[in-house]
């Protein structure tokens, strides 16, 4: 084990306790500290890599997590009936109310959580689906976003455990005409937010389009190797298809949104809406990065 980061422990607190990631590799007397290569579930490692090749770009992520509660029978959606379905979709997103939010305990006390830890969460908010929430994690620079969204994910299972509830990061829990789970990843560098960075941002627009690239992309945005992804990405209920590349200003069903804004003032970021919400923060952040900027620095 190698240590990377330490986050204050937000369930052990008015001490020293703490909370430490780290990533994992081969034992070898001879390599540095004994480490020898990355275990072969170490996605980190060719992260840093990439992120320390390109850390002149000051690569800033901010990554938008998804995820469902439900009943710990785990079929059960929470605040779902036990039989049948609730109203359709419509009165949850952002919602208020005993009728419209289940579930807003939990995701006020991981958001405390996080903020005693640390992480640079930056809102909460209530999602489309009935039972289905949302917190954001930056801006971060380089590696520190995969590894505080890490940490995020960690505090929220354990919230989740203390509250007798069962987080899901299926990118797709619910079958039928009922929003999905994404990991939105919003992308800038120092190039984009600089005065005249929409070229920037155009020119990472042409490098995710380019032959094949979809393809690798949307192979790395899930677990499965995007089988994952294929019951989210159907083009509906604010997605694009999985099956080609799009970029739009304020399209939300674009595989990549250009925030109005950025348009306007000719800098600024852009949101990939492709990462599912149990992607690799690790592989993501450092595949976005490999199409997008490490060509510059080759």
């Amino acid at each position: 084990l190698k240590p990377c980061a330490v986050y204050k422990d937000p369930f052990r607190p008015g001490s020293d306790n703490i909370l430490v990631l780290c990533d994992c590799y081969k034992p070898d007397p001879d390599g540095p500290r004994g480490l020898g290569e990355p275990i072969p579930t170490n996605t980190r490692a060719a992260c840093e890599k990439i992120m320390t090749k390109i850390k002149a770009a000051e690569p800033w992520f901010g990554i938008e997590q998804e995820y469902t509660l439900f009943e710990p029978d785990k079929k059960t959606p929470y605040g779902w009936p036990k039989e049948g379905q609730p109203g359709p979709q419509g009165p949850y997103y952002c919602s208020i109310g005993t009728e419209n939010a289940f579930g807003r305990a939990v995701c006020e006390a991981h958001y405390k959580a996080c903020l005693y830890a640390g992480i640079n969460i930056s809102g909460i908010n209530g999602e489309v689906m009935p039972g289905q929430w949302e917190y954001q994690v930056g801006p971060c620079e380089g590696i520190s976003s995969a590894d505080q969204l890490l940490i995020s994910r960690f505090l929220l299972l354990r919230v989740c455990e203390q509250y007798g509830v069962v987080v899901s990061f299926d990118p797709k829990p619910i079958p039928g005409d009922w929003n999905g789970a994404g990991c939105h990843t919003n992308v800038s560098t120092n190039a984009m937010r600089a005065e005249g960075g929409y070229d920037a941002i155009l020119k990472a627009m042409e490098r995710l389009g380019e032959p094949g690239k979809q393809e690798e992309h949307i192979a790395a945005y899930d677990p499965s190797g995007g089988l994952d992804n294929q019951r989210r990405l159907t083009g509906a209920h604010e997605t694009a298809s999985y099956k080609e590349f799009s970029y739009g200003v304020a399209n939300r069903g674009c595989s990549v949104r250009i925030p109005r804004m950025t348009e306007k003032e000719k800098k600024g970021y852009f949101e990939d809406r492709r990462p599912a919400s149990n992607m690799d923060p690790y592989i993501v952040t450092g595949k976005i990065m490999e199409t997008t900027v490490l060509p510059d620095f080759q």
